[in-house]
């Protein structure tokens, strides 16, 4: 399988173009042509930038069958933490894979603490979450052990989802464990990969499978019913009030707050009418720790945040202004962003705070959630509705930034304003320069530069801020990839 773009595809055309229509996509190559680069590099970097959502492959499977160790030779790094018990929580539960020249984002569900009164319904409930939000999912069962009665009931939910499954017969270090794989044919999900995610046997093998599983572009789960309601994740961490947000919101009891953690599914899309419109609010209400499950309860919180993250098109991120901003709120706002959706910060309570707690509070905002300072705010009580008018109008805001697009002739005119005046510092006796650039997509905005030389991430930065002071992108992150022209021969091809 692969994915260029075959001849009469006007859709994957398009696609190749990122956001350029085809006239300023022919204007912008001879741009590049004339200042040296390569016209493949120049193509595939518009098209890297330019994509739409990739394709999720979640990774499930019982404790300590190798997930994260499985995920770590996906991703060709070590992220997920590996270590030999269950309940090793993470920061981050998706990661961005590339395979023979495809790309795409995996989901490790590992890591869940495990009640060992609950242990079916917990694996299969975190599962489930996971395979909803996927396009398809390994299953990775331990071949040296078995198939248990835990992994019958993920197998029923793999059935149930109807999504393609690949089934990874992990622990296979070598010729004489291929047998125990082979009994995993019962399963009933077709053939097992022999697979030893530690020492990386058969795992190109299992990924060719991966991608033969994966859709070329997910299907876009917002955007396809033109004027259709738009989608709202509503996030925070647990006790920070999204139950009682959305129920004010909606007027009526619409989530029930459960006390058990990872035992039972709330509804997760609400229609509610709010400001003259119609919006799906994806909930991630009704998580709460158990003492023994602290670990995992955390861990499926962030795994559901994920979740409702991907289905949505802005994320409103809730936080409890009577306490101290968290790691974990920080945790939840870096995921939204990672994510690329428009974003809108709501602090919950509000109605609760003296003075001398809002004074600390606009300090604790400052530096705890300064990668986020472009992000509407908005001062809301779930209990008693004190400026929920305010709501709609802060998510219409970052709507419209996420969706802004520069053309490119304004966009290079700004870019050649802003090198002239502000040049990239000096480093090493040279002065790198940006040359020539475009933004490749939206929803996010996604921008890609081309430059004479490697960029310092200090003036990434820098451009991204004069970005947003020009074009506003007010409530959606920006994205800005670069490339750097390479001289072939000494001289410019």
């Amino acid at each position: 399988m692969n994915d260029q773009n075959q001849p009469g595809d006007s859709a994957e055309h398009e696609y190749d173009h990122g956001a350029l229509g085809d006239a300023e996509y022919a204007q912008f190559m001879e741009l590049a042509a004339e200042e040296g680069f390569d016209v493949e590099d120049v193509e595939g970097a518009i098209e890297e930038a330019g994509h739409g959502p990739l394709p999720v492959l979640a990774v499930v499977g019982r404790p300590n069958v190798g997930k994260s160790t499985l995920v770590n030779r996906i991703i060709g790094r070590r992220e997920a933490v590996v270590e030999d018990k269950p309940g090793v929580t993470r920061d981050r539960v998706t990661y961005e894979a590339e395979w023979a020249g495809r790309r795409f984002k995996v989901v490790d569900t590992g890591g869940w603490e495990q009640d060992v009164l609950g242990i079916d319904a917990s694996v299969a409930a975190q599962a489930e979450y996971a395979i909803d939000a996927a396009d398809a999912v390994v299953f990775v069962v331990d071949a040296k052990v078995g198939a248990t009665d835990t992994d019958e009931a993920v197998v029923r939910l793999l059935r149930k989802a109807g999504k393609p499954v690949v089934l990874c017969a992990n622990k296979v270090d070598g010729p004489s464990g291929e047998a125990d794989a082979s009994y995993l044919w019962n399963l009933g999900l077709g053939e097992p990969h022999p697979v030893s995610a530690l020492h990386g046997r058969g795992t190109g093998d299992m990924l060719d499978a991966v991608l033969e599983a994966l859709p070329e572009a997910p299907e876009q789960s917002f955007g396809t019913a033109l004027g259709g309601p738009r989608r709202v994740a509503l996030i925070g961490r647990p006790n920070v009030g999204k139950s009682s947000l959305l129920n004010k919101v909606a007027g009526e009891e619409r989530v029930v707050v459960n006390e058990l953690a990872g035992t039972t599914r709330d509804p997760v899309d609400e229609l509610i009418e709010l400001g003259g419109k119609t919006w799906k609010f994806v909930d991630t209400a009704g998580i709460r720790k158990r003492v023994h499950l602290q670990q995992g309860a955390d861990y499926y919180a962030s795994l559901r945040t994920a979740a409702a993250v991907e289905k949505a098109e802005v994320a409103v991120i809730l936080i409890d202004a009577a306490e101290n901003i968290s790691v974990q709120d920080q945790r939840i706002v870096t995921m939204a962003v990672e994510a690329g959706r428009a974003i809108v910060v709501a602090l919950n309570k509000w109605d609760t705070l003296d003075e001398e707690r809002r004074y600390y509070l606009e300090r604790e905002i400052e530096t705890e959630l300064g990668q986020v300072a472009w992000a509407p705010r908005v001062n809301v009580s779930a209990r008693t509705g004190r400026h929920m008018e305010k709501l709609v109008p802060a998510i219409e805001t970052a709507l419209a930034g996420w969706e802004t697009r520069v053309p490119t002739g304004r966009l290079n005119a700004f870019l050649g304003e802003l090198v002239s005046a502000h040049p990239h510092p000096v480093r090493g006796g040279k002065q790198p320069r940006i040359l020539f650039g475009t933004q490749a997509g939206t929803k996010p905005p996604r921008f890609v530069l081309f430059a004479s030389g490697f960029i310092e991430a200090g003036y990434r930065r820098f451009i991204e801020r004069r970005l947003r002071e020009e074009f506003g992108f007010e409530g959606t992150p920006i994205h800005i990839s670069v490339r750097v022209r390479e001289k072939r021969g000494g001289k410019k091809k």
